[in-house]
This record gives C-alpha cells, structure tokens and sequence, in this order.
C-alpha cells in the first residue's frame, strides 16, 4: 500500500492529535495539527450537531491551508442525564478537571446501574481540491464511574467504564484506546476509505500558503 501525500487535523489538543495520529500514521507523508500554521483558527463549536460541527471546522481548515483536513467532534451522553453534556461536552467546564466534576457532581447519589453512557464521534474528512466532505462515525457504551481514576487519556477518559475491558479509558494506552474507542471505530472506518480512494492524493499541496517547514511525525 503506497502512502499519501498530507493531511491536517484540526485540533490543538495534543491528547487527541497523538490519536488520530496514531491512527493514520502509516498513511501519510506528514500528519500536521493546528499548532503547526501560522493562522489562528477561530471556529466555534456552536452548532447543534456534532455533524455541523465537523463539517464547519473540516471545511474552514482545509479551505485556509489548502490541504486535506480532517476535524473530529465527539460527545458524552449519559441516559440519566436524558443525553447531556452531549455536543457541549467539550463546553461543560473551562477544563477537563471542571467538566468531570461537574459531571460528578450530576450524578451524585446515582446508583450504578443508572449511570449508562455512550460515547460518539464523528470524523469528516474535506477535500479542498473537490469541496467534498465524508463523514466517518463510532460510538462506544459504558458506565460513569463515582470517582475518578488516574492514568492516561483526556476529557471524560477518567471516569468513564468498559465493561467488556472492566477497565476505565484512562487505564488504557492511546493503542489500547484506539482499538475500542468510539473515535477509534470512526478512524478504522476512515482507514478503509482512503486505502481504496487513490485518484485525489496525487495532486500536490506545495501551494498551502501557511504551512511550516517541519511536519509533525
């Protein structure tokens, strides 16, 4: 399988840049983020979908670098919590220390059995040459757990239970994540899309005005 020429994923959030990553790795030249342009991308997530909010961020990057961009939107929906924080999850506090014990704070008194969420993500991939999106979609079910538990991940990572690993995601390595996360499903069906979609990677990006010299690899 050849690889393909770049891509960037619009994000600055390094947790969730390094899974991504991961998971195209062995696809393309050269991965970059947001961190490496010299523009400031002021998107707001105030849509009322994740897929509006995938399908504006997908588009703005790509339309300002010029290059292939791939933006990512994700959300927690806890039943008792009749689906929130769901598209603001990433809203629900100022970090992730705040949007976990608020979250917390929700479900306090809340016996396990109620405490049933999903995660869900969605990943559009824009091609700026052709002003077509896809659009790429996993979820993962589980528990809120009552407290937090330490380790690796990001967001709701540490409070959140998989039954089938009896692990929380926080547990896991970015490896093990990628394997049963619910951005891992989306990343593995976006996998199988370009490695049968080759007519538009020929095509070079040398004309993207913002790019930096070294690529994140």
């Amino acid at each position: 399988m050849s690889r393909l020429r770049s891509v960037v994923i619009a994000t600055r959030n390094v947790g969730k840049f390094m899974e991504i990553r991961d998971g195209l790795i062995d696809l393309f030249d050269e991965i970059y983020s947001l961190s490496d342009f010299d523009f400031h991308d002021d998107t707001k997530e105030s849509e009322s979908s994740y897929l509006e909010n995938v399908m504006k961020k997908a588009r703005r990057v790509g339309e300002k670098t010029g290059i292939v961009s791939l933006a990512d939107d994700s959300g927690l929906e806890v039943d008792y919590l009749k689906g929130r924080p769901g598209v603001i999850s990433s809203r629900y506090g100022k970090d992730d220390d705040e949007r976990i014990g608020r979250l917390l704070s929700e479900l306090e008194g809340v016996p396990w059995s109620k405490r049933t969420a999903k995660f869900r993500a969605y990943i559009a991939l824009y091609l700026p040459g052709m002003e077509r999106y896809y659009i790429f979609y996993g979820e993962l079910k589980g528990y809120i757990g009552f407290e937090k538990k330490t380790g690796y991940g990001f967001g709701f990572d540490p409070v959140f239970y998989v039954p089938s690993l009896k692990k929380y995601l926080s547990e896991l390595s970015t490896k093990e994540k990628n394997e049963v996360s619910h951005r891992g499903k989306a990343l593995r069906s976006l996998r199988k899309f370009l490695e049968n979609f080759d007519f538009y990677w020929s095509q070079r990006d040398s004309n993207s005005r913002f790019r930096r010299e070294r690529p994140v690899s």
